[in-house]
């Protein structure tokens, strides 16, 4: 799976560039005999913007082709598991993997929701081995979205929580990450996003270190990149459920 980007002041001039790096791509593959689909290739054009167009690309852009078969310009594409929209607001993606995560905790009902015997911590296990990795797989690509739509994959953590405890209504969800000892969904992918942060900086790979390596746009910024993440300040479920950590630290210390 190849993946080709390219970064012009003028859309205009991007086209026949691009045409021409695939053209030799194409004749780079040929020489290895290396076979491509051309059905299983697509063509986004990404614009920051806030605004979520209703068109790929305006009806006056031209097609690219590989093999002599036109590449579709599409909304969105899965990519080594990411699926990837024309504003990079990962939205599209979010909801995807929400909803597998949601098909996954009720298939698993039987052994983590209220009725079930089974040791809370054994409950805990099997969440944060067969639910969570769906939802956080890759998450320093994404973790930088916006803070409403990454709450949608919070809401399924607190639909565990509550199920797997078998809490009342009144008990708070910060409670319940303190005692099952959960980090919630956003602190979890900050320290994924660091830990990715740190060890591709001082990889072998200069490409690597330079892709990460950049100063991130401020936070008001409309164009939001993956490094931004490390810059956030934590959301209202994750400041309670750290400070409950310090408050039990004060208390046994």
């Amino acid at each position: 799976m190849n993946i080709l980007t390219l970064s012009v002041g003028d859309s205009r001039d991007a086209f026949p560039r691009l045409q021409r790096a695939i053209d030799e791509l194409t004749q780079w593959l040929r020489l290895w005999h290396i076979e491509v689909n051309p059905e299983k290739s697509a063509s986004l054009y990404f614009d920051f913007c806030s605004r979520k167009s209703t068109v790929a690309v305006p009806a006056d852009t031209p097609l690219l082709k590989i093999l002599n078969q036109p590449i579709p310009w599409q909304h969105r594409y899965k990519y080594l598991g990411i699926t990837i929209d024309r504003h990079l607001h990962f939205k599209d993606h979010i909801a995807r993997v929400r909803k597998v995560a949601l098909f996954y905790l009720s298939r698993l009902y039987g052994m983590t929701g209220r009725k079930s015997k089974m040791l809370l911590r054994n409950k805990r296990t099997i969440y944060t081995m067969c639910i969570r990795p769906v939802m956080t797989y890759a998450s320093p690509v994404f973790a930088h979205a916006q803070t409403d739509a990454l709450y949608d994959l919070q809401i399924v953590q607190n639909k565990f929580c509550r199920r797997a405890t078998d809490a009342p209504w009144y008990v708070k969800n910060s409670i319940l990450h303190w005692d099952l000892e959960l980090p919630t969904i956003s602190k979890f992918m900050k320290d994924a996003s660091e830990r990715f942060f740190d060890i591709a900086s001082s990889h072998q790979n200069p490409l690597l270190v330079e892709a990460v390596s950049y100063e991130p746009p401020p936070p008001n910024h409309f164009c939001r990149r993956p490094r931004n993440v490390l810059l956030d300040p934590p959301d209202d479920l994750t400041f309670e459920v750290e400070k409950l950590i310090e408050i039990n630290k004060m208390v046994t210390d």
